[in-house]
């Protein structure tokens, strides 16, 4: 798989090539059941490389892997849908979608805890994003996975600012469930 995505320049620092091929090759025989491991679209969100001078291009590799996760996502509806039927997968999205609802009907600056210390994500601007989810659920307003995944937050003071770690851990069971519709 050398060569599968573009690299950066030799100045510059872009993701271990060694990693992500072997990545990708573990992930391909997953997909084709050809391998030894199991990988899921968790397992997929979830991968990490190293930055590395003249690695490859880190946007390339991120859209990529926005495909597999995607693609498996497919696979594991398809084998559930067979298994069990239309209306019971779309019975295990509901579920999985009200578990993020409490979350949602929480007022403005108090959906999640601030940050033990230090600085967090802005507080406004998650809420802004947690807006248009509950604008998807409650009247269908368009909001794609694609767009959680790629939301960004400035930094802002813990007096106005949510912890990290649980907002995207949120963001990522949102996205899952916009995922297994999509």
């Amino acid at each position: 798989m050398e060569g599968l995505f573009s690299t950066v320049g030799s100045l510059s620092s872009g993701y271990d090539r060694e990693q992500v091929d072997e990545f990708f090759e573990r992930a391909k025989a997953s997909y084709e059941g050809s391998g030894e491991e199991t990988l899921s679209a968790a397992d997929v969100r979830q991968v990490a490389f190293d930055l590395v001078r003249h690695g490859y291009n880190p946007a390339a590799v991120d859209a990529a892997l926005d495909r597999l996760e995607g693609a498996f996502i497919q696979r594991d509806r398809s084998d559930f849908i067979a298994t069990h039927g239309q209306e019971a997968w779309m019975e295990r999205v509901a579920e999985r979608a009200t578990t993020l609802y409490p979350r949602l009907v929480r007022p403005d600056g108090e959906r999640f805890a601030p940050p033990e210390r230090g600085r967090g994500y802005a507080a406004d601007a998650v809420d802004d994003v947690l807006d248009r989810l509950v604008d998807y659920f409650d009247s269908g307003a368009k909001l794609s996975a694609a767009e959680l995944r790629q939301a960004t937050f400035p930094s802002a003071p813990r007096s106005r600012a949510y912890g990290e770690g649980p907002v995207d851990a949120y963001l990522d069971r949102a996205v899952d469930v916009l995922l297994a519709v999509e």
